[in-house]
């Protein structure tokens, strides 16, 4: 988990590293509704998530910014401010541009810790300076190769209303300043993925409208040794980030899944890939879908756990009596001398939060960039509109809340973590009741921001500013009334569920004897396979004597 100051409020920020993170990104003409995707989940380990905010601003000749480390809060040096700089919510600005990242590390003597610009930092000083997706490109390019690259390799998913790209960079090492990097425009009827695995292989030099890259891409891998053939033979994945078991397994395995679901192709070809065998075939960068993508598409596969694929974790002793889709980490652990792993799916409990970038060009910014968003893990949160032009962060997703050690019921994260941990151990019993309550209000929010987005795009022409103050309204109370919604769940799992019994529910609630007690109880007990894995490994230990 990577940490970063907001130079804003001096507040402590939850990002992730390792193998933690997972963007989806969906081109205009693969999704369904002409809307550019991308998504995030950030990933963490113990720690909380919240919604920065940096506002709209002019800043003096002269002015300086200071950038912090996000691993350790700890200052790297300052760089000249911008004159003027954008309103900046979470990874996306009032122009609908948005960014998006994971880390896939590379080779370890490329970090340079002499570097001011770190990758957190990156992305959210060219969300301040950019007005589309190619200028973000070259801003966070640009800043690196004058200030130096701190981070290690870096996955980048950078999208605007009409275009999408993946941008991979690596720094040159502590002895040469500035990054090697490429990047690549997803073909607008296409679907690609990446999470902690470098991405991009082969690449055409020769398509300048659609490929940029560093001008010593291959020439500083030949002169580190990691590449001798042909320029049109040069692979960036293989020559910064060769794959390995755990580069694939852990990771590449989530993009499979993600394809899996939703590409036009026979992914059984890539599952020896996924299955971690580096000498198999490589997922190409991007798909076309099968079908167009829906918003909620992009949603659910957020929350997917390999279910019904090679990988799924829902069948094994792993997952408890109750189905758990999660597994514990650390990933891998050594018994007697043999070293096992964990499966690592696409969602997973270790979240600080997650969204879903919606870029639409055929609204204005203030209207078309929505970042649907929630704190903890995608498969438990309820996703709430956030608006681009935002002006305000809604309270419960305000740092001042998301104490990393201090639970309040104020905080999203909190709240939403709370129910999750109540969740978690009893999973088949329980999770049918969170999906409905989850798709009873996401369902609320996109059918009420179809509404206050007619309203808000017909005020926008004679009064852009009441139009921003609807949408930073819609987005002030969509979160907190989420927020409410769950506090109101969770008291009802914790009465309903109570010792791992069930109350009797009718039309939505808790019902009560004549008495007044509570109404009928059910035990149901562990399901019948786990009891045979019970017998399995304990033998005639718990055999009752009369059926011996």
């Amino acid at each position: 988990m990577k940490r970063f100051l907001i130079t804003m409020s001096v507040a402590i920020f939850s990002f992730c590293s390792g193998i933690s993170c997972t963007n989806f990104l969906v081109g205009k003409k693969a999704s369904a509704d002409g809307s550019v995707f991308i998504t995030y989940s950030a990933d963490s380990y113990g720690m909380s998530g919240f919604l920065a905010h940096f506002p709209a601003a002019r800043h003096p000749q002269g002015a300086m910014r200071d950038v912090y480390d996000w691993d350790t809060g700890v200052l790297l040096g300052q760089i000249p401010e911008a004159p003027v700089t954008y309103n900046v919510v979470g990874n996306i600005n009032e122009h609908q541009v948005a960014i998006a990242e994971t880390t896939f590390g590379g080779r370890p003597e490329l970090v340079d810790t002499t570097g001011i610009i770190d990758y957190g930092s990156l992305m959210y000083i060219a969300l301040q300076r950019s007005r589309t997706a190619r200028e973000a490109i070259d801003v966070m390019t640009s800043l690196v190769q004058e200030y130096g690259y701190y981070s290690s390799g870096e996955s980048f998913s950078i999208a605007d209303p009409d275009e999408v790209w993946v941008l991979e960079m690596i720094s040159k090492g502590p002895h040469e300043k500035g990054a090697v990097w490429v990047a690549v425009r997803i073909p607008d009827d296409c679907i690609s993925a990446h999470a902690n695995q470098a991405r991009i292989r082969k690449f055409d030099m020769k398509d300048k409208e659609n490929v940029l890259y560093s001008k010593d891409v291959i020439k500083f891998a030949r002169k580190m040794g990691y590449y001798n053939g042909s320029d049109a033979d040069f692979d960036f994945a293989a020559a910064y980030c060769p794959a390995d078991f755990g580069g694939l397994r852990y990771c590449d395995a989530r993009v499979w899944s993600f394809f899996n679901m939703f590409a036009d192709a026979d992914m059984s070809r890539y599952v020896a890939w996924a299955s971690g065998d580096a000498t198999a075939e490589p997922m190409p960068l991007y798909f076309k879908p099968k079908a167009p993508l829906s918003l909620q598409d992009v949603q659910n596969g957020m929350r997917d756990h390999y279910e019904g694929t090679p990988f799924d974790i829902t069948g094994d002793l792993g997952a408890g009596p109750y189905k758990m889709p999660y597994r514990v980490s650390p990933l891998s652990c050594e018994v007697d001398g043999k070293e096992y792993f964990n499966e690592r799916p696409i969602s997973t409990f270790q979240t600080a939060f997650t969204f879903v970038a919606q870029l639409r060009s055929s609204l204005p910014d203030a209207v078309g960039g929505v970042m649907w968003f929630g704190t903890d893990d995608a498969n438990m949160v309820v996703y709430t509109p956030v608006y681009c032009c935002a002006t305000a962060v809604p309270d419960c997703y305000a740092a001042e809340y998301a104490d990393p050690v201090e639970f309040s019921w104020k905080s999203s994260f909190w709240v939403f973590n709370w129910v999750s941990n109540m969740i978690y151990p009893k999973y088949s019993m329980v999770i049918d009741d969170m999906r409905a309550v989850q798709c009873r209000l996401e369902k609320s929010f996109y059918e009420q921001s179809k509404r206050v987005e007619r309203e808000a795009a017909e005020a926008y022409g004679a009064s852009p500013k009441h139009a921003v103050r609807m949408l930073t309204d819609f987005t002030c109370e969509s979160a907190e009334h989420a927020l409410a919604e769950w506090r109101k769940f969770g008291e009802k799992v914790i009465v309903k569920y109570n010792d791992f019994v069930v109350k009797e529910e009718a039309d939505g609630k808790l019902q009560r004897s004549s008495t007044g007690l509570a109404g009928k109880i059910v035990r149901p007990g562990y399901p019948a396979d786990f009891w045979r894995k019970i017998a399995e490994e304990t033998g005639d230990r718990y055999l009752v004597p009369s059926a011996k």
